[in-house]
């Protein structure tokens, strides 16, 4: 667990895992990730990490590069528990090839909401999607 100082800190100097939740034994995939070690952070941090999709996942990381990518997260919402959350990770700035409401609509059609966003890099950012209450 996290040094509880890490919480005092401004939300912008608070370690990457922490503003995502991650935490020690959760069930994590990580799906088109790129960045060179990811992974290792999130074992690190105590996660039970998979490069590949898996059932029952508490988390999933998934980078979505285009639209197509955007309609795979209504396939992908069954695969995480009814509490776990889909972190869509997307380039960010003017080069994206879609925005934010985009990630919104598509987590609608798979009947999720966003409840969280957070910068993931310098050219990424995450956006939380979570089970819609009415459906859990």
């Amino acid at each position: 667990m996290p040094d509880r100082q890490i919480y005092d800190r401004p939300l912008s100097e608070r370690p990457r895992l922490v503003k995502l939740g991650v935490k020690a034994g959760q069930k994590i995939s990580v799906l088109g990730i790129e960045e060179a070690g990811f992974a290792g952070e999130l074992e690190d941090a105590g996660a039970d990490v998979s490069l590949r999709l898996r059932r029952d996942s508490d988390i999933l990381f998934y980078a979505a590069e285009s639209f197509r990518d955007l309609e795979r997260i209504a396939e992908l919402r069954g695969y995480v528990v009814s509490n776990g959350a889909i972190w869509v990770i997307r380039r960010k700035g003017k080069d994206a090839p879609f925005k934010e409401t985009d990630v919104i609509m598509a987590g609608l059609v798979a009947k999720m909401v966003d409840n969280k966003i957070a910068a993931f890099s310098e050219t990424h950012a995450a956006m939380r999607l979570v089970i819609r209450l009415v459906d859990r």
